[in-house]
């Protein structure tokens, strides 16, 4: 069955699915490799498979209820631990559900929705499904851009829900072989009400999550919540991978309204989504009515009270009369009027008394208006969820092509979305490393090769650069030669006018 799918026939999870089932049996056999157990289960309207009934060698060892609580009542001879440790599998197996994951495998196009969105304009961009030029597993495929200077939008549908009272867990890998210098690498979580064909950057979307790379300035993880109609982009700065090899990139949003931002299963940023997103209003404002006490001391620093003024100090002057300087004896002063000596800066003159200070002994710092409750604050205490989440879109433009996705996951479960990323990521990502050093090793060679060809080829368009100026010059200076050889005789009337012209300057002349 394919990864990618979801509900009862997926086995990619949900309470109690065909995933959790058969962790129930691993556990089991690992306890009691000599009994062959069974587990059967009933589907239900939710998209849940409940385990009812787990059997041992055909016999009923086990009634499991679908409640949290779930009751299990031993009907065998079969000790009690093995029921316990049936019990203790379910309960671990069936703490998260999928509602959706894609591998991009076989029939991943059955999947997913091309939009048609700039396909007029010529300006849409081709996917491609590869495992890219460097890889740890050539068999592990996901989707590429493939043309430089696109927009690109491709759309997946799931069940909908709603992750109100729940976690939600959005994750992928996205690799950049292009040494992406300007573009995103993000993906979105939409609602029910979208047309795909038509899905592209104006389509409303519940939450956008990913790297985006442009120039120096922007290399950040975008993590954007639309509520109440507005896109709201976390304030925190949380620097992205700018690499060329393979990153997983996980987003958790938990009921308690905290979230976390994971990078290759490190936890990169965490917090509060009231503190780090202006969805709501601030809670707490400064008091407008508020006014700063009249003997409210703010000035850190104080005339010293004991710095006094020097006596005199403002009749030194600024310019004295410089002592150096003589009258010129060339001076007269019935011409040059009465002499007087230049003045020069006065070296006892300090500039503008100023008085000394201190620190204020009555200092209590910056007066602020007290905090109070905002009237227009209110409460939302699912700022966190979203009624309707129904589609996952890749919505990017890309002046480079060459940005691949892969194993796209959105589940409740962060302990499932690590083990996913370890046993996908984390299990490639080494051999990928090699093929990318090989790769980049191997065009290192081709390029030093290409350069030692255009320099023999500049080499030898310079010696024959050099053979035509050698054949030039020895045109020229048989030419040269030819000329001095032969001089040209000037002509009769040439002469005569030449006789003629002299006699006439001469004439003006006299």
């Amino acid at each position: 069955m394919s990864s990618s799918r979801y509900g009862p026939d997926s086995g990619t999870g949900g309470m109690g699915t065909p995933r959790a089932l058969l962790l129930i049996k691993l556990a089991f056999r690992a306890r009691y490799p000599s009994i062959d157990l069974e587990v059967s289960g009933v589907r239900t309207e939710s998209w849940i498979w409940a385990p009812r009934v787990l059997e041992a060698s055909g016999r009923v060892v086990a009634v499991v209820s679908p409640s949290p609580m779930m009751a299990v009542l031993a009907r065998s001879s079969y000790s009690a631990a093995a029921v316990a440790l049936v019990a203790l599998a379910l309960v671990s197996a069936v703490a998260g559900e999928v509602f959706f994951q894609e591998k991009f495998d076989d029939g991943w196009e059955d999947r997913w929705v091309k939009s048609e969105w700039k396909k007029e304009d010529g300006t849409a961009g081709e996917w491609n499904h590869t495992s890219g030029s460097w890889s740890g597993d050539a068999q592990d495929k996901g989707i590429q851009t493939s043309e430089d200077y696109r927009f690109y939008a491709i759309s997946a549908q799931y069940p909908e829900f709603s992750n109100k009272d729940k976690t939600l867990v959005l994750q992928f890998s996205v690799k950049h072989e292009q040494k992406l210098d300007c573009g995103g690498g993000y993906v979105k979580l939409l609602g029910g009400d979208v047309d795909q064909k038509k899905f592209g950057g104006e389509t409303p979307y519940s939450i956008m999550f990913g790297p985006d790379i442009c120039g120096y300035s922007t290399k950040k993880v975008h993590a954007i919540l639309t509520k109440y109609g507005k896109n709201n982009l976390i304030k925190k700065e949380v620097p992205c991978e700018t690499d060329q090899l393979t990153h997983v990139y996980t987003f958790v949003l938990r009921p308690d309204a905290t979230y976390s931002i994971l990078i290759d299963n490190v936890e990169k940023q965490t917090g509060s989504v009231y503190d780090d997103w202006d969805i709501l209003p601030a809670k707490k404002i400064r008091d407008p009515d508020a006014k700063k006490p009249e003997d409210w001391e703010d000035s850190e620093y104080i005339p010293d009270p004991e710095d006094k003024k020097p006596e005199g100090y403002d009749d030194i002057p600024k310019e004295v009369t410089d002592p150096d300087a003589t009258k010129p004896e060339d001076w007269d002063e019935e011409e040059d009027g009465e002499w007087t000596a230049p003045t020069i800066p006065n070296p006892d003159y300090k500039g503008p008394w100023t008085q000394k200070k201190i620190k204020n002994p009555n200092y209590k710092g910056k007066w602020k208006a007290p905090l109070i409750d905002n009237p227009e604050f209110k409460d939302d205490p699912y700022i966190y969820s979203f009624d309707s989440l129904k589609h996952i879109g890749i919505e990017l433009w890309q002046v480079k092509s060459g940005t691949l996705f892969d194993n796209i996951l959105i589940t409740d479960d962060p302990e499932y979305a690590k083990k996913l990323a370890e046993e996908t990521w984390g299990k490639h990502k080494d051999a990928e490393k090699a093929a990318f050093d090989e790769a980049e090793k191997k065009k290192l060679e081709e390029e030093s090769a290409n350069s030692t060809d255009d320099e023999k080829d500049d080499a030898s368009d310079d010696e024959e650069d050099d053979d035509a100026d050698i054949n030039t010059a020895s045109d020229v200076e048989t030419k040269d030669d030819s000329a001095v050889e032969k001089p040209q005789q000037a002509s009769a009337d040439e002469k005569v006018e030449e006789i003629s012209k002299d006699a006439s300057e001469k004439k003006d002349e006299l």
